[in-house]
């Protein structure tokens, strides 16, 4: 016969025992026909309708929230994205880090001329000349420097140094975010799990329901078979029994889709069950009680990861701002330097007769440096004024943005922190709901026995205790949820944020004793 079994428990111990009611005991064989009476015929007992077959496998895969919450961080896919943004953004600060260093180029030219030139005093020449550079840079051709330097470095120092300052801000924004990721996951994770182990806990409810409304029908159903009770109560009493079937299998349909929306969450394959290894319901109190709600928003502006992101982000857009204000006063720097073997020849250089063959030879070492800095007002510093606004429009909004973070953080730590209470009184009510339910029920199940009640009586108690256990239930699993809630809500805060002693003024002071009367 399954049972179902209820603990409440607080910070400081266990609060309340545990409630089992068990259909075995529930049942009595009706009571035996006076003797003075007469004999009444005999009626045939209607059948009560078999149990019928239930939809859970025999085999599943069980689990508890640690395992769940272990395979979110390593499996749940929101969560490797995230990571990955993060390890984008450390290559991105890599690459303008590396700004800082040159560029090598290493290659070779040949350049072969046949026909006229016009040389720089305006003489039209026929000419056939040839060229070869070989070392570090490339496209060295006539008089002129190497066109692409062996060493290089070409950039403009103020963004070279603002963007490596930006992008470290765009590291520590997207761990932030990562981090916030992480903490939604893992709720949704712990909602999951609880989710799953509420509704098996109202399929043991349910089961354990129609094993009473069973032994209701029974009874019932024997009164009517010998004359002492209506075939209306036994037919009334039957239906229950059929709509607790229906719970029953309602039940299990729902432990099916929490789990598959479980294994969804952990990447799991939804095909084999998931059964939560939890033997009971109980509460768990993360957030000591006594910490009052304004040290809980200021620990969560401390801790939460939105908060940091969103903090990161202004300093990335500051950044952008003093970059484009410096712009235009920051120079464009080209440094190059080359190191080869040049040589070649022509067919002037031959003789000086047309015609001639272009000799190639000639070479030698050579080397090249140049070095260029000139500084740029960007579309006649119209540009550079439309980024400097640009950069004051992102800051303005990035601080707007963190006052809306800031905003529901606050309401979302307020908020948990009341369903923490409402729902622990909750517990309480409905532990003794269940208790003075389960007493109704056994009363009113002798007084039919005895046949000093209807069966009327009885199912409107197996109803009412069959609510109050789903109601405790569910205010048990409502107060863990809303204190998940609460912890991810402070940033999933060190445990010496939380580990702290009772404040003073929330301690109230002992109480005095009277002093003994004096002795007369």
């Amino acid at each position: 016969m399954p049972s179902f079994c209820f603990v409440r428990c607080c910070a400081g111990g266990l609060l309340g025992a545990a409630l089992f009611v068990s259909a075995g005991r529930l049942g009595a064989a009706p009571p035996a026909e006076k003797a003075e009476d007469a004999p009444r015929p005999k009626r045939v007992a209607p059948e009560l309708p078999p149990r019928p077959a239930s939809l859970l496998d025999a085999q599943a895969e069980p689990i508890d929230l640690a395992s769940a919450l272990q395979l979110a961080g390593v499996k749940n896919a929101e969560i490797m994205l995230a990571r990955e943004r993060v390890v984008e953004a450390v290559a991105l600060r890599q690459l303008a880090a590396a700004q800082i260093l040159p560029s090598l180029n290493v290659g070779t030219n040949f350049d072969s001329h046949t026909g006229p030139l016009q040389r720089s005093v305006g003489i039209i020449q026929k000419e056939n000349r040839e060229a070869l550079y070989v070392g570090l840079g490339a496209n060295a051709i006539g008089a002129g420097t190497v066109n692409i330097p062996g060493v290089v470095w070409a950039g403009n120092i103020s963004e070279g140094i603002y963007a490596r300052l930006i992008t470290r801000q765009v590291v520590r924004e997207r761990e932030f975010g990562s981090a916030a990721v992480r903490n939604d996951v893992l709720l949704r994770v712990a909602d999951g799990y609880m989710e799953l182990l509420r509704a098996e806990g109202r399929r043991a409810i349910a089961a354990q329901t129609r094993e009473e409304a069973r032994e209701v029908a029974r009874i019932t159903a024997k009164f009517a078979t010998f004359g002492q009770g209506r075939d209306a109560d036994a037919n009334r009493a039957a239906t229950e029994l059929e709509t607790r079937d229906a719970d029953v299998l309602q039940a299990e349909g729902d432990v099916l889709t929490a789990s598959a929306r479980l294994a969804q969450l952990l990447d799991l394959d939804p095909s084999p069950r998931l059964q939560a290894t939890d033997g009971w319901v109980v509460p768990a109190p993360l957030v000591p009680d006594p910490i009052p709600l304004p040290e809980l928003i200021a620990i969560a502006l401390m801790q939460r990861p939105e908060l940091g992101e969103r903090r990161a982000a202004i300093q990335e857009t500051l950044l952008a701002l003093d970059a484009a204000k410096v712009l235009p006063f920051s120079p464009n720097v080209i440094v190059g330097y080359s190191a080869g073997t040049f040589g070649g020849g022509s067919n002037i250089a031959s003789d000086g007769t047309f015609g001639q063959q272009a000799r190639f030879d000639s070479f030698a070492p050579r080397t090249d440096f140049d070095a260029v800095a000139y500084w740029t007002a960007r579309n006649l510093g119209v540009g550079n004024l439309a980024l400097v606004r640009l950069a004051q429009s992102n800051v303005r909004a990035n601080n707007f943005r963190e006052i809306e973070v800031l905003d529901r953080v606050r309401a979302e730590v307020a908020t948990a922190y009341a369903r923490t209470h409402t729902r622990f009184a909750q517990i309480e009510t409905g532990e003794r709901a269940v208790q003075t339910g389960a007493k109704a029920f056994q009363g009113d199940l002798v007084r039919t026995k005895n046949q000093q009640g209807l069966p009327i009586e009885v199912l409107d108690s197996l109803r009412l205790l069959g609510r109050s256990r789903y109601a405790y239930l569910d205010a048990i699993i409502n107060y863990n949820r809303a204190q998940f809630e609460l912890y991810v809500a402070l940033g999933q805060p060190p445990a010496k944020y939380l580990a702290r002693p009772v404040p003073a003024d929330l301690v109230p002071p002992p109480a005095v004793a009277s002093p003994a009367p004096a002795a007369k």
